[in-house]
């Protein structure tokens, strides 16, 4: 059989512990299961063995990274290299191991793909640093927009992660519509396998987690808003708690000078570099997953939990809806209020909570992997 060679952006797929990294470590694994695939994972460097070995190994898979400099760098000169390896360098690479189709994985494609001959597909998560630069430094806003409109000259398709991001795309690019496929994410099986009391006992030892608590995953940083959890906190039962999972921001810093001053240290306990193997087991341990992003081009943490059988409080205003379903609990960000009654309305023993978690099982099945993976190797089959 004839085998179609695939690239792919790996960068995120070797750092990021959440979010992109978890997109493409998903749906790398769904598409090495097909026999009509030789998938080259490209990334500037190794990044971290947890998150590179969540990558299962099959006959199909390589991992491939640029050559090492051949003197000696300063390491500011070599993380410039790398960068532009990625930026431009790389389609020397892609050419050179015959890559047919390149699949940029977080928004980005390199200069000069189109020119080479070479197919892409780029996914595209979100335009946060457009509806809300505010976030942002403002010299990020203007590389963000740059690597926007370059990876528009040279995308073959655009796979969206939402209706919501489709929108974006279409309000801020003059881009025919039927270069734009919709295709939600999806998440790992780990998500929702059955964990033992050992396992709950190690991992609550390890992290010192309360008995009682809710949770909140993802980076830890203004727009995700977790502040609006922890100010809801003082009106929640006194036993119970929030763990925060994520990488460390500014914003972090900001979080807990609150919890300080409010005297609530002994109910926010905040984790970082979380064992892959234990966030599995954090989600299952937990009463309810807390979920307050001012703007998402998804929100996959919300499927991770609802996999695992938790009921979900997040915000309106951008595509939680879409991730999480009508059975979910939505509330505006910065309402805490409305915050503190969500969280009481989704803890154990509260009225209509089991039937909201089954009936948010049942929606979430549309995001099966296989069939994410189905459809993004469909839109290869169509470009080759």
């Amino acid at each position: 059989m004839t085998k179609n060679i695939i690239g792919f952006d790996a960068k995120r797929i070797v750092r990021n512990g959440t979010g992109l990294g978890s997109y493409g470590r998903t749906l790398v694994n769904d598409l090495s299961q097909r026999q009509d695939m030789e998938l080259r994972l490209y990334a500037p460097d190794k990044g971290r063995d947890e998150l590179r070995n969540q990558i299962v190994e099959r006959p199909n898979v390589r991992f491939c990274y640029p050559s090492p400099p051949t003197f000696n760098f300063q390491l500011s000169t070599f993380n410039f290299q790398r960068s532009f390896w990625r930026m431009k360098g790389i389609v020397a690479d892609l050419r050179r191991d015959g890559v047919q189709l390149y699949h940029g994985l977080t928004g980005e494609l390199p200069i000069g793909i189109r020119a080479s001959g070479i197919r892409s597909v780029v996914t595209v998560h979100d335009l946060i640093f457009l509806r809300h630069p505010e976030f942002y430094h403002w010299v990020d806003t203007k590389i963000y927009a740059w690597k926007f409109r370059q990876m528009l000259r040279e995308a073959d398709h655009i796979i969206a992660i939402s209706e919501c991001t489709k929108r974006d795309i279409l309000y801020y690019a003059d881009v025919d519509e039927s270069r734009i496929s919709v295709i939600y994410q999806s998440f790992a099986p780990r998500f929702g396998a059955p964990v033992s009391d050992e396992q709950c006992r190690v991992v609550r030892s390890t992290y010192a987690l309360p008995e009682r608590f809710v949770l909140n995953v993802g980076s830890i940083e203004a727009r995700k808003n977790v502040l609006q959890a922890v100010q809801a906190l003082p009106l929640l039962p006194a036993d119970l708690s929030l763990v925060i999972v994520g990488r460390h921001t500014p914003y972090t810093d900001r979080v807990m000078r609150y919890v300080h001053d409010h005297h609530l240290e002994h109910r926010v306990r905040v984790l970082h570099n979380v064992s892959a193997d234990h966030l599995p087991v954090i989600y299952q341990m937990a009463e309810t997953f807390v979920y307050p992003s001012v703007y998402e081009g998804f929100g996959i943490p919300i499927i991770e939990a609802i996999s695992s059988g938790l009921p979900v409080v997040a915000c309106t205003g951008s595509c939680l809806e879409e991730a999480g379903g009508p059975d979910s609990i939505y509330v505006r960000p910065g309402d805490v209020e409305a915050m503190t009654d969500a969280i009481r309305r989704s803890l154990s023993g509260a009225e209509g909570r089991s039937q909201r978690i089954e009936a948010s099982k049942k929606y979430i099945r549309r995001f099966g992997g296989c069939d994410v993976a189905g459809q993004v190797a469909a839109i290869y089959q169509r470009l080759l």
